[in-house]
């Protein structure tokens, strides 16, 4: 079978397409309560809904929006973590690992 430069380079364009969309895919996973790493911090969509007597650390306010590991901005819906690789935390979430933003 022979190839030509022309489908050479129709299919590197499609490869290339694929892998763009693949990453940009898989960075909107949202993490789940119910995720292993998620439930042994607390994670909650909903920070007020948050136990209070199992995190006494938690005090209203505290949000993933406005903590020190949230990659997001501020006031988005949803945004990285450094805690959780490749998934996305809602921006009014909590987990146990809340840090204020300086």
């Amino acid at each position: 079978m022979k190839n030509s430069r022309r489908q050479f380079m129709i299919l590197s364009a499609a490869g290339a397409c694929t892998l763009a969309l693949n990453g940009h895919v898989q960075a909107q996973a949202m993490v789940a309560e119910t995720d292993p790493q998620a439930a042994a911090l607390g994670y909650k969509v909903n920070a007020t809904t948050v136990d209070k007597a199992k995190y006494p650390k938690y005090a209203a306010g505290q949000a993933c929006g406005n903590c020190a590991l949230y990659q997001g901005k501020p006031d988005s819906a949803a945004g990285g973590c450094s805690l959780f690789a490749g998934k996305q935390v809602a921006g009014k979430g909590w987990c146990s690992a809340y840090a204020k933003k300086a």
